[in-house]
């Protein structure tokens, strides 16, 4: 059973165009990830499909319901975790709970059973009755998620729900999101630019860019198609050039350049590295680092978009350069 079905949806700003006809649907129990660097029209689309945006054009159905004709059922059936921290840290975890419930009128004892049963939930039992402003920064995600959860919503979107907490945290947090997709059945929707976070948690992923879904499928399926090996190679010099040498090599699948990195798609690529050393030396070209490794999720964004994930953001490159060398050891 589709829980979310998109057609043709557009949001247009003035001269810009945040979304550009996406269409996918989501499957009931489905965590479905929509992947992209910031400003790929991630957070746009899923206000658009929380009624919190009116689409240009196109439509959507959310848990049976469209999101220009029926929003009221819309908002009912659905839970939002927002980018932005939004707990009143001057109130009790309990009491962020309990006024949350009271928005979505639910009566006193179905709510004070409901509240047991999320901080159970979100493992917030014993932290109920402290004040928010002394929580950590994964007690209040959690306490967001549960939250989100008070109303028993049939999909709740998470809107990069771990931006901005340290990767112990945030690997906790995914644990946690797994857990509960597993044992309620909701239907997650999530956003995020983090490559691992969407290949760990998510069961089918989108890549988003520039507004467009550029690919779709299961990270498993997303990677296959890659296939064999993905030599990465930085130069220092020539790198179009280069390029262009490497393209007559027939054992060479794909070519994917940004900047000054070069990746390369073939099989059994530790036996072909010194012929691509060859090519490089005899076009006088200088190659600062190779590194082999298996198809990730950032190769197969590189190979549909022609850049790294986090290539619009600050400090990619030295992120990137560290990741390949760490794949290098």
């Amino acid at each position: 059973m589709d829980m979310i079905k998109v057609e043709g949806l557009t949001k247009d700003f003035a001269q810009l165009r945040a979304v550009d006809n996406i269409s996918f649907t989501v499957k009931e129990g489905e965590i479905f990830g929509l992947l992209g660097p910031n400003g790929a029209g991630k957070t746009t689309s899923i206000k658009m499909l929380t009624t919190l945006l009116p689409p240009t054009s196109g439509d959507a159905i959310v848990a049976g319901y469209n999101i220009k004709k029926d929003q009221n059922s819309v908002r009912k059936n659905i839970g939002i975790i927002f980018q932005d921290p939004s707990l009143d840290e001057d109130l009790t975890g309990r009491e962020n709970l309990e006024f949350h419930a009271i928005l979505y009128k639910i009566d006193k004892p179905t709510r004070t059973k409901r509240i047991a049963e999320v901080l159970k939930l979100v493992e917030l039992e014993d932290k109920a009755d402290t004040l928010v402003r002394n929580y950590s920064g994964g007690m209040k995600r959690r306490l967001e998620i549960g939250r989100g959860l008070i109303h028993n919503p049939k999909i709740l979107f998470l809107d990069e729900p771990t931006i901005g907490l340290d990767p112990q945290t945030r690997r906790h947090i995914w644990e946690y999101i797994k857990k509960l997709n597993e044992s309620s059945k909701t239907t997650l929707i999530l956003t995020t630019h983090y490559i691992e976070e969407a290949d760990y948690l998510c069961n089918r992923v989108a890549f988003v860019d520039h507004g467009k879904v550029v690919a779709l499928d299961t990270p498993k399926a997303l990677k296959d198609k890659l296939g064999g090996d993905v030599v990465s190679l930085e130069i220092k010099n020539g790198v179009d050039a280069l390029e262009e040498a490497l393209k007559e090599m027939k054992w060479i699948k794909t070519i994917a350049k940004h900047d000054s990195f070069l990746d390369l798609t073939l099989q059994e690529g530790e036996k072909r590295i010194p012929e691509i050393i060859k090519v490089a030396d005899k076009n006088k070209i200088s190659i600062s680092s190779v590194s082999l490794h298996k198809p990730s999720l950032e190769d197969v964004f590189i190979h549909y978009t022609g850049k790294t994930i986090r290539e619009e953001e600050g400090g990619w490159k030295d992120s990137m350069r560290a990741m390949r060398s760490a794949r290098g050891r």
